[in-house]
């Protein structure tokens, strides 16, 4: 079977705007969608269907979670590892599904799990990992953490499903700007901020991975608790604000 061309692929799989919307992920346009590409067109030379790729990807992102519980530095390598691959399928998925065509709710739905799946699970093994495998405040973090980040996302697809039930098109990217001027500057400048990042577990794992070369040096867990504590309450910081911000806007009109 002759080899696609990067260049033919890469018109497919990347269309225009692609990268550029706010559904893409800053690490897909830095590094991972140049590299999904070359992972893409291998895929397309074997009978794997991007549902199976999607599994696979799930179970990353809960690995990366996992991976947590490992004691010491090796543990956090292993959860960025297991996060990069998870991304790395996030792309391959969707990339071998717009090249044969071969879309189904199935797939979406299966998407939509892996993200929550994943985040959450890098949430509570964020948790188990300052709480040193123990019962105490640190792992109630984690827990807590893991539910907010739930709640983060559910709160952005029951927009989806607002609309979708409505009759409505799919929002766009303007739609999510509040209609309140003065929340859409507070909006613009939490952005700029970026804290809200770190609630993601791409951003999350490689956080933890710096706290653990921090704990290494200082001979205990210091860095990860507090990392810990901060994350929780980024988190319950935004909740609040992320559904005043969906209701501020023209999504739901």
């Amino acid at each position: 079977m002759t080899k696609v061309q990067l260049e033919e692929l890469r018109e497919v799989i990347h269309p225009a705007g692609k990268l550029e919307s706010r559904a893409e992920h800053w690490a897909g346009r830095l590094y991972m969608r140049s590299l999904s590409l070359r992972v893409t067109r291998l895929m397309l030379g074997t009978r794997v269907s991007p549902n199976q790729i999607t599994t696979v990807m799930v179970f990353a992102g809960v690995l990366s979670g996992v991976a947590l519980v490992v004691p010491g530095l090796g543990g956090a390598v292993l959860s960025v590892l297991f996060m990069q691959l998870y991304l790395l399928l996030d792309c391959v998925d969707g990339e071998v599904a717009r090249w044969r065509r071969q879309f189904s709710p199935l797939g979406v739905y299966l998407d939509r799990l892996g993200a929550y799946l994943a985040d959450a699970a890098v949430m509570v093994g964020m948790g188990v990992r300052a709480a040193e495998l123990g019962l105490n405040l640190y792992l109630v973090a984690g827990l807590a953490a893991a539910i907010g980040v739930l709640l983060l996302k559910s709160s952005s697809d029951l927009v989806h499903v607002a609309r979708s039930d409505s009759g409505m098109q799919k929002a766009t990217d303007q739609s999510v700007v509040p209609r309140s001027s003065g929340l859409a500057r507070v909006r613009r400048l939490t952005s700029a901020v970026g804290l809200h990042r770190l609630v993601n577990g791409i951003e999350c794992t490689i956080l933890l991975l710096v706290t653990a070369i921090v704990d290494l040096a200082l001979g205990d867990l210091t860095a990860t608790k507090i990392a810990t504590v901060a994350v929780t309450a980024i988190v319950w910081l935004l909740v609040p604000a992320h559904i005043v911000s969906i209701v501020a806007s023209s999504r739901l009109k």
